[in-house]
């Protein structure tokens, strides 16, 4: 078992390392792989315990940007992430006994993300396979099968190398054939893309005001964040106007570009109304909201320079302990950290595209693009164009920053949308439907991104599915489970039966011994 342990640590720091921004890709078989053969041929009661060093140190170094925030919260977040590997590894050891093993633990990795990924307090999707292959030959299958499709082909090429390692002699030939050919399916869509016919095209801007002092502390520089994005606004204005930049259909302002409520505060009024007016078309701003003396909403406003604040978007996915507290009734005033907390954000429901300068746009605020659910939703409701805004400030010195923008490159590819990104103080750009980026900002700048983008209405594939891939997963695991089960009892009868008759000693069914794939 140390041995299995030790596999398992060095397989879990591998796998956070086939993630940006050190993105070593071509590692990531390796280390599913290695999940799978460290819990081969162990009971159930003792099959989770690799599973668990694997995801330990998996998700304690791929989240380890949290620690920025306070150590509490790295270490729950992170050991909440590791017993979901834990459990995998548990949940699997029936499925090994059935026919085509490799396809059902693949099924079992991707059914173990899709639960992690929404629960327990509205889950967390870092860490999904499908996040590490933006600039990869795989990444072009995004649009047909989407992120749950991609994880499922990933999970797929290292249970079959498990199989192949695993196996003797000729044995070992079909499951690297079958490897083989998933890779060089999953890679076809490199060479025919998928394409789609534009239906339109506008120019869009989106502003980086950037955070004054160490770029880490939004709220105790609000007001220099919200005057300084109204300030390059202004300057983006006079570009305008000199000719040096073409004017924008709209801007864009990242979350938090206003920290409180710019309905009930003149001096945010002002600032917003001034760059509204000095840029003369509809801004779209990440604002907080009050919503009564509990709660807020962490929001996306239209201002429009003739008929003020229209359209919005409420954030769908507010972070536990950071923007909300969940089961605040247990915890009440307990732990002094919860009270920096007073009011808790609501969650969002909206499920159609806002209305930006007559253009419909699928929002998602911060970490919403992580989340499958808000904008495959959009995008089917018609969304044309996606933008993310986000505040990644507490982060901007981590290894978040380049993480959560790979997300919003694969984003791009799955909705086949041009993605607007707007940051506080980094990364902000503009990703075209490719996955490539078209213009950035330099983080910790006061600048903006500028480009002319096209509108789509075609809907994806993977659009198109939707959660169902989870779910079918998490069906198949279920079926899959009872079938394992099943054929686990009718060997013990069996055995049960011949076992007055027979020597002794029985020998230990090994890997070798088992249906190849």
């Amino acid at each position: 078992m140390r041995a299995r342990c030790l596999v398992a640590l060095v397989a879990g720091l591998v796998l956070a390392l086939t993630f940006p921004p050190t993105h070593a890709f071509w590692l990531l078989p390796f280390a599913v792989a290695a999940f799978f053969v460290v819990t081969d041929g162990l009971p159930v009661r003792s099959a989770w315990v690799p599973g668990l060093v694997f995801g330990a140190a998996f998700q304690f170094t791929l989240l380890w940007w949290l620690h920025v925030v306070g150590d509490v919260p790295w270490l729950a977040l992170s050991a909440t992430q590791t017993v979901w590997y834990g459990l995998l590894g548990a949940a699997v050891v029936p499925l090994r006994r059935l026919r085509w093993s490799p396809l059902w633990l693949a099924v079992a990795w991707v059914a173990m993300e899709s639960l992690r990924c929404t629960w327990p307090a509205g889950g967390m999707p870092w860490g999904r396979l499908a996040y590490a292959v933006v600039g990869t030959p795989v990444a072009g299958s995004l649009p047909y099968i989407g992120s749950t499709g991609v994880s499922l082909v990933l999970a797929l090429s290292g249970t079959l190398l498990a199989s192949a390692y695993t196996r003797r002699g000729r044995a070992r030939l079909l499951p690297a054939g079958v490897l083989v050919a998933v890779l060089c399916v999953a890679s076809l869509p490199t060479f025919a893309p998928y394409t789609a016919n534009p239906t339109g095209h506008v120019t869009v801007a989106a502003v980086q005001g950037n955070v004054p002092g160490s770029g880490t502390d939004v709220l105790a520089h609000y007001r220099e964040i919200t005057q300084q994005h109204s300030a390059e606004t202004v300057r983006l204005g006079a570009d305008v106007r000199a000719g040096r930049t073409p004017r924008p259909d709209f801007v864009v302002w990242p979350e938090n570009s206003t920290a409180i409520d710019p309905f009930s505060d003149p001096q945010m009024t002002s600032d917003i109304n001034t760059a509204v007016s000095a840029i003369g078309v509809p801004l779209l701003a990440g604002v907080i909201v009050d919503d009564g003396p509990k709660h807020v909403l962490n929001q996306g406003v239209v201002f429009n320079p003739v008929t003020g604040a229209g359209d919005r978007y409420t954030k769908w996915h507010p972070v536990p302990f950071g923007e909300y507290i969940p089961w605040r009734w247990l915890f009440g005033d307990r732990l002094a950290q919860l009270n920096q907390i007073p009011r808790d954000m609501v969650r969002g429901t909206r499920v159609t595209p806002i209305n930006v300068a007559g253009v419909p746009v699928a929002d998602a605020i911060c970490f919403d693009v992580a989340y499958d659910d808000g904008i495959y939703t959009q995008v089917a409701h018609g969304g044309r164009l996606m933008v993310v805004q986000t505040s990644n400030a507490m982060f901007i010195h981590t290894d978040q920053i380049d993480q959560q923008f790979a997300i919003s490159r694969l984003r791009a590819l799955e909705t086949h949308r041009y993605v607007v990104v707007a940051a506080i103080n980094g990364i902000t750009g503009i990703i075209a439907p490719d996955g490539t980026v078209v213009t950035s900002t330099p983080v910790r700048t006061e600048s903006f991104a500028e480009s002319r983008v096209s509108l789509y209405a075609a809907v994806t594939p993977a659009v198109r599915i939707g959660a169902w891939s989870g779910r079918a997963c998490l069906g198949l695991v279920v079926v899959a489970w009872l079938l394992g089960l099943a054929q686990y009892r009718r060997t013990r009868r069996a055995f049960a039966v011949s076992a007055p008759d027979e020597p002794a000693e029985v020998p230990v069914q090994g890997p070798s011994d088992r249906t190849p794939v």
